[in-house]
This record gives structure tokens, C-alpha cells and sequence, in this order.
């Protein structure tokens, strides 16, 4: 195929819950038996690092910890590069904010105090957190920054809320829209991908199970785009969608198609 590089979406791709997609691990190593360097990329924001990387090896899958990139580790460079100096307020779990605070950020329980409001899963995501949350985007100063767009997660059975549902309830109640949504599509998870491998975004190919995240931020810096049927796109959404992947395939399973 001619690419330097391959973008491994996870959830929905490479596992799907608490299992891995039947011959996901056997896929990856194709693909680097074939020379192409991977990069695991989430927008899942709970986990750190390490422990994604973790929960990978423990379904099989052969990997570096700085292979892995999530919305996590995004939204704490980021942050880290441009809010070095602000207070963030988080609405999410304790794994986000571990990531901040290693990234040397300042986090507040006391929302009067932001500077940063940072919106993302929160599986205790409570009416008095949405409440504080209103309170602190009164103030026009603060900021208003999501981990990640995905309104939903598959998991072994149906979908779940995800990251996108806390943040657009907290846009609703405020009446504004986040300053910046990091993770897939954004910009700076291209930028994430093209320092991890260290070539061109336009010289990798992407697989992914999301048109609206994986493919359309494929389609539009310009890699080639590869939607699996093992997540949330079914038939319909794919007819429906303006986003239109080069490759659809039943599973990363059949990824030899490709090469």
C-alpha cells in the first residue's frame, strides 16, 4: 500500500468491551509484519497510558505503552502546553485527572476557582456537578474544554453514554459550546499521531469503526481510511453519512484485503 504507518483505533476495532474483536491480534501483527508502525489511538480519556497499555496486553496484543495515544493524553498536552499556568476544574474520573496532575497541572474541587473547565466521562455524573458546572461557565473568562466528542461507547452488549453526552448536557444547560474538543477528529490528535510515528499524517492508513471520528479525521488529513463493521456504524448510518471511507471491512480481521 505504500504507508509508513497504521492508526489502530481500539474500542470498536480491536476490542469491543471487555473482549477482543476475533482476530484482532492476529491483524496487528500482520500489520507489522508488513512494516507498518502502529498507533493505538482511544478516545477513551479514563485510562493513563500504562494501564490502557496494559489492558491491551492482557487480550493478547503486542505493544509499546508509547505506541498508545488516548484523549487523555491529548487533552494533558495540551493543557500542559497552553494552560500551563491555569486551574482546571474536571467533571470526569479519577484517571483524567491523574493525567493532568502528571502533566503538572493544577485541578480544583472548587469550581469558583477555575480557569479551565474540563468536561468528559464521569460515570457518577450527577445533577450538582451539572449544577457547578453552569456556575462556572457564568464567568465568560473560563474556559471550555472537552476530552472528546464520542456521544457514546460500544460495549459487549449495546452502546453506552460517553464523553460527548456530559459535555453537550453541560453546552445545553450553559448556552455556549466548548472552547475545544480534543481527541478524534481534532487537529491536535493528528499532531499526537504524527509525533508518535514520526511520519506524515497523509502517509498512514487509519482503521476505525467511527465515521464521524476515525474516518472523518482520516478524510481529512488526507490518510487512507478503513471502517470496520464491528462497532457502531451499521449499514444504514454508513449509507447516510457524507463521510465516505476508501475501505469498509467486516472486521480488522480481513485487514490482508489490504495489503
Amino acid at each position: 500500500m505504500g504507508h509508513a504507518g497504521v492508526v489502530l483505533d481500539v474500542d470498536g476495532t480491536l476490542i469491543r468491551g471487555s473482549e477482543p474483536i476475533p482476530g484482532a491480534v492476529e491483524a496487528v501483527a500482520r500489520l507489522r509484519e508488513a512494516g507498518l508502525s502502529p498507533a493505538f489511538v482511544s478516545n477513551n480519556p479514563i485510562r493513563t497510558r500504562e494501564a490502557y497499555a496494559d489492558r491491551l496486553a492482557r487480550h493478547g496484543f503486542v505493544l509499546d505503552p508509547a505506541e498508545l495515544i488516548t484523549a487523555g493524553t491529548i487533552t494533558a498536552e495540551v493543557l500542559a502546553r497552553e494552560h500551563a499556568a491555569h486551574t482546571l476544574y474536571v467533571i470526569g474520573e479519577d484517571g483524567l485527572e491523574e493525567q493532568l496532575t502528571e502533566a503538572g497541572l493544577e485541578t480544583t474541587a472548587d469550581y469558583a476557582r477555575a480557569d479551565v473547565l474540563v468536561a468528559s466521562i464521569d460515570r457518577d455524573f450527577s445533577y450538582e456537578a451539572l449544577t457547578h458546572a453552569l456556575w462556572a461557565l457564568s464567568n465568560p473568562e473560563v474556559r471550555f474544554v472537552g476530552t472528546d466528542p464520542d456521544r457514546t461507547i460500544p460495549t459487549e452488549d449495546r452502546e453506552v453514554p460517553g464523553s460527548g453526552a456530559i459535555i453537550n448536557a453541560i453546552a445545553g444547560v450553559a448556552g455556549r459550546d466548548p472552547d475545544a474538543i480534543m481527541g478524534k477528529p481534532a487537529p491536535s490528535a493528528v499532531e499526537s499521531i504524527e509525533r508518535t510515528l514520526g511520519v506524515r499524517a497523509e502517509d498512514c492508513l487509519i482503521v476505525g469503526d467511527r465515521l464521524d471520528t476515525d474516518i472523518a479525521m482520516g478524510e481529512r488529513a488526507g490518510m487512507t481510511t478503513a471502517l470496520v463493521r464491528t462497532g457502531v456504524t451499521d449499514a444504514r448510518t454508513l449509507a447516510a453519512s457524507e463521510v465516505e471511507p476508501d475501505h469498509v471491512l467486516g472486521s480488522i480481521a480481513e485487514i490482508d484485503s489490504l495489503l
